[in-house]
Order: structure tokens, then sequence, then C-alpha cells
């Protein structure tokens, strides 16, 4: 059985990086017809995988933020009094990303609902930070995980190897394995985090092999380049 993990890379020129965890976060604003905000409405994610809810309620000034929610597909619903009920579903929630759902309501029965199925929005508003989510299956079908010397000295297939699908990336071969090297930084100027925790070997990247997660018990690897938050 393939564990829900979620491994965090997170690689960058400077010497100190300070990450941001392994949830997601939806966020957004709740309006009526005219356009006015609508405080105090009822507002449900629901993780479509495990069946978990995550009930929020809007502001004062019609906004609403569901954080720390566990990457995978969820479903919103938003519910007030004398306005059809909003589903908004397909929604994709990755790692250490903000997506922006805004919610126009309908005025009419409770009992009455609208059903949005439109894509999650590529764009991102919320935040100028860069960063790359690679999924297991994409993982899994492209010949980057190599074994052997190429993917360290622990001679299993590398998940860390995933960074070459990144422009301006290389990985540069160390005496205990491959080193990341993004937009011409030097090595050891990362963190990698697991569920959120710090997995970092302190003798350096190439050391990280040693230790690395399986491949086949990670979910989704992100990879954060710039502009993250400052926790």
């Amino acid at each position: 059985m393939r564990h829900l993990l979620t491994v965090s890379l997170l690689l960058t020129s400077s010497l100190r990086l300070f990450a941001q965890a392994d949830r997601g976060t939806i966020t957004g604003t709740v309006i009526d017809p005219t356009g006015a905000v609508l405080p105090n409405v009822a507002i449900e994610a629901k993780n479509v995988n495990t069946g978990a809810l995550f009930p929020v309620a809007s502001s004062a000034t019609g906004n609403y933020t569901i954080s720390a929610l566990p990457t995978g597909g969820y479903e919103l619903t938003v519910t007030a009094p004398g306005f059809k009920n909003f589903t908004r579903a397909g929604l994709t929630v990755q790692a250490a990303q903000t997506i922006r759902i805004d919610v126009s309501l309908e005025v009419g029965s409770s009992s009455e609902s609208v059903t949005v199925t439109e894509a999650t929005p590529l764009l991102k508003t919320e935040s100028g930070d860069m960063s790359h989510v690679i999924a297991t299956s994409r993982m899994n079908n492209l010949p980057i995980l190599q074994t052997g010397a190429a993917a360290g000295s622990g001679g299993i297939r590398n998940p860390f190897t995933a960074v070459a699908l990144m422009p301006g990336s290389a990985l540069v071969q160390g005496g205990t394995g491959p080193t990341v090297r993004i937009n011409g930084g030097v090595n050891n100027s990362q963190t990698i985090l697991i569920e959120g925790m710090d997995a970092s070997n302190s003798l350096g990247q190439g050391a990280s092999q040693q230790n690395q997660p399986g491949v086949d018990s990670i979910e989704e690897l992100a990879i954060q380049t710039s502009n993250y938050a400052a926790e």
C-alpha cells in the first residue's frame, strides 16, 4: 500500500531557507448577485479521497480561508439562508500551494443548488512564490529515477532527481551522490521536508541520498525555488 507521504524539496541559491508546511490552502470571497460581500456564511471543504470535512465561515468582509488542508481532491460547499447552495467540485489542493475560489451566490431556496465543475485556476494570485509540484504518476512514467551510483550512495531510485524536470536545474555527481544546483546556486543550499518535518542531512546534500524516502511511499513532491513565505 502506498503511504500518503508528501515530500517538499526546497532549493535556492541562498545559504538559509525557511519552508512552508506540506499542506495547502483554499481562500476567496463570498458575494451576492449585486456584488456585496456576505459575512458569516457557512463554508466547508470536503476531501473526496478521505471524506474529511473542514468547515469555516466567511468574515465580516466576506473573505474566507481554509488552511492546513492535506493534499488531494476537494469539493467546496457554501450555504447561506435565502440563497441557493453552492458547490464547487474538482478542486486539487497541492503541497505549499494556495488556490483562490471566489463564490457568487444566487438568490433562491436552500433546497436548490448550483454546482460548478470548472478546472482549478492555473494562475496563482495569492502569492508570488515559484513552485513546482510533481505527482507520483509523472515520476513513475519518466526515466529520471536512476539506480546504482547515479542514484547516490543509497543505490536505490532517487526521488530527488525529479528536479531535473525544472528549467535551470542541474544534477552534479559528487562523492556521496548527485547534488542539485538551481539557477547556478551552490551545494547544500536547500532544505528537505517530509510531511512538514525537516529531513535534511547535516553532512551535506549528497549524504541525503543515504536516508532518502522510497519513491513508492511518495504521493507528491513540491519544489519551491523563490519567494516562499517567511516561515
